[in-house]
């Protein structure tokens, strides 16, 4: 089994960062892909990054591209989410998940899950 917990959400305004940590314990060994999700009241829980075990592939929705940036530190067991230029609509609980296999883009992918971080942007 794999422990996912994360951190660092908040409320903050628009326009302003924020960074997502999210820890791994127990068999991380069996970790490829890893990815953030987030659901917002009352919408499907969606896909906002995923990154590769070795971090040199990366995948992003078009509605974070180019604001949202996914890393991993393998020797922490450490996934990172930097959020820039938040919008009101980012307005979500942020989900970390790890995944036994590679090319994850779908939640059915995905074994592990941790509970969510809330991470709320005001206008």
């Amino acid at each position: 089994q794999v422990q996912l917990v994360e951190s660092g959400g908040g409320l903050v305004q628009a326009g302003d960062s924020l960074r997502l940590s999210c820890v791994a314990s127990g068999r991380t060994s069996s970790i490829y892909d890893m990815g953030w999700f987030r659901q917002a009241p009352g919408k499907e829980r969606d896909l906002v990054a995923v990154i590769s075990w070795s971090g040199t592939l990366t995948y992003y929705p078009d509605a974070v591209k180019g604001r949202f940036t996914i890393s991993r530190d393998n020797d922490r067991n450490m996934m990172f989410l930097q959020m820039n230029s938040l919008k009101p609509e980012d307005t979500a609980i942020y989900y970390c998940a790890a995944s036994r296999d590679t090319m994850a883009r779908k939640i059915e992918d995905y074994n592990y899950w941790g509970q969510g971080t809330q991470v709320t942007v005001s206008s």
